[in-house]
């Protein structure tokens, strides 16, 4: 039976480095800067890995029960789906602790099937099934040893404009019709937060500057959107227009 000492130890490891175990229960220094700060980033870094499970899924059941994706920007979600994507095959590629970037596999599952739905609402159900069976086999060539690692820094590096640029003509979209139409003000919250906290961690756990800047340009987007639920509060959503005969046989 494992004693409470050694069950102690094995979850303090989980935020805390040998070094700075030793730092703190041995040393007894309590008050070193270094150690502090890495363990303070390990965990908000799996702090928002256990939160990022449920992140998205406001936006996922308000699409689903109003079945409409009215005011949700296509070009949004395939840039924000291409900038997570990014983003996890680059941090699995580089081996960095899944600490760092857990939230986004966890996001990514999400978002894809945010991208589905518009997909299906805003287009067809062909194209949706589409666009599912596509993604999946480009991400299983991704995360395989095919792809050289250069393409996938080149990947991470095209996405930050690519994400900033989504967000963005939500943002757009959202001034022209005064409204936020079926965008989850949960889940633009939560993003932000996340995004705003994965600067700190990045910072501390990976020194990645690529990384870095995506996180940073990804808060203030996600500020500018979350800013917009207040400033259009009182507007109503604007109204879909009825399917014609032809979208129904699609």
């Amino acid at each position: 039976m494992i004693s409470f000492t050694e069950l102690f130890q094995r979850v303090a490891l989980l935020v805390l480095t040998p070094k700075c175990y030793q730092v703190f229960f041995y040393d007894l220094d309590f008050f070193n800067g270094t150690c502090i700060r890495s363990a303070l980033s390990k965990g908000l870094g799996f702090g928002i890995v256990g939160g990022s499970l449920l992140v998205k899924l406001p936006q996922v059941i308000k699409v689903w029960q109003s079945k409409s994706a009215v005011g949700i920007s296509l070009v949004n979600v395939c840039m924000d789906l291409f900038a997570v994507t990014a983003n996890v095959v680059y941090s699995y590629s580089s081996q960095f602790p899944f600490s760092s970037w857990g939230d986004s596999l966890f996001i990514l599952f999400q978002t894809l099937l945010i991208v589905i739905l518009v997909f299906y609402y805003n287009i067809s159900k062909r194209a949706a099934s589409a666009f599912a069976f596509i993604y999946c086999s480009l991400l299983f060539l991704l995360v395989s040893d095919i792809v050289p690692n250069s393409f996938l820094w080149n990947a991470q590096f095209v996405s930050i404009p690519l994400m900033f640029y989504g967000k963005m003509t939500q943002g757009y979209v959202n001034y022209q019709n005064k409204s936020t139409g079926q965008l989850s003000m949960a889940t633009s919250i939560l993003l932000f937060l996340g995004s705003s906290v994965r600067v700190f961690t990045s910072v501390q756990e990976t020194g990645d500057n690529l990384l870095i800047w995506s996180f940073a340009l990804a808060s203030f987007a996600n500020f500018i959107i979350v800013t917009q639920f207040y400033c259009y509060k009182s507007g109503s959503p604007v109204k879909t227009k009825k399917k014609t005969k032809k979208n129904k046989r699609l």
